[in-house]
């Protein structure tokens, strides 16, 4: 099965991985922080940021010549499980008919001091 990594241009990576692995059809996403194109977390509410990390999947699964339709699986980490409901309606947003499963986590602490950070897995069938 081929490998490839997935970096689309100006997609902030802050450490020894890739921003997406393609193996055949499938697409592993890492986690997208609330990342602006300089790298900087985006200062805004939980909504705007929760609105880029979905927007920097997108990014990413469109490189990949895929469509948020294609997800299959995503994992959304919070710092505070009250922040569930905003990004819950931010995310129904991106997802019109058959939305993917999702599990949705809080943890204690994210990288950069991040609010949220989603990751997703995709099946790209073409």
């Amino acid at each position: 099965m081929a490998r490839r990594a997935i970096v689309p241009p100006g997609t902030p990576v802050y450490g020894p991985y890739s921003p997406a692995v393609q193996a055949g059809p499938f697409l592993f996403v890492s986690g997208q922080l609330p990342a602006l194109l300089s790298g900087e977390l985006h200062p805004g509410s939980i909504e705007d940021q929760a609105r880029l990390c979905l927007e920097n999947i997108a990014g990413i699964v469109g490189a990949a010549g895929g469509t948020m339709g294609d997800l299959v699986k995503v994992t959304i980490y919070l710092a505070d499980m009250n922040d569930f409901a905003a990004v819950n309606s931010v995310y129904a947003t991106f997802f019109d008919r058959d939305p993917p499963a999702r599990a949705c986590v809080e943890v204690s602490r994210l990288p950069k001091g991040a609010r949220v950070e989603i990751e997703a897995f995709a099946y790209l069938s073409s």
